[in-house]
């Protein structure tokens, strides 16, 4: 089972799961709501923080889920 946690900066019910593969740690952020759950990025950690880069990326995402 994956470990997930929190993520407010990007926005209210989204998290970020911890999924490990014979070589790598990989990340997915993703969004949760009653009728779906949306994948905003997948991307192997390499550092301690989630890069802002890959932050902005998610809002954008779900900002453009959220509006349609």
């Amino acid at each position: 089972m994956p470990h997930s946690r929190p993520m407010p900066s990007v926005g209210k019910a989204c998290h970020e799961s911890r999924v490990q593969d014979a070589n790598r740690t990989w990340r997915v952020a993703h969004f949760v709501e009653p009728e779906a759950v949306v994948i905003l990025e997948v991307f192997a950690k390499t550092a301690q923080r989630t890069p802002k880069a890959v932050l902005e990326r998610c809002r954008v995402r779900l900002r453009r889920y959220v509006s349609v």
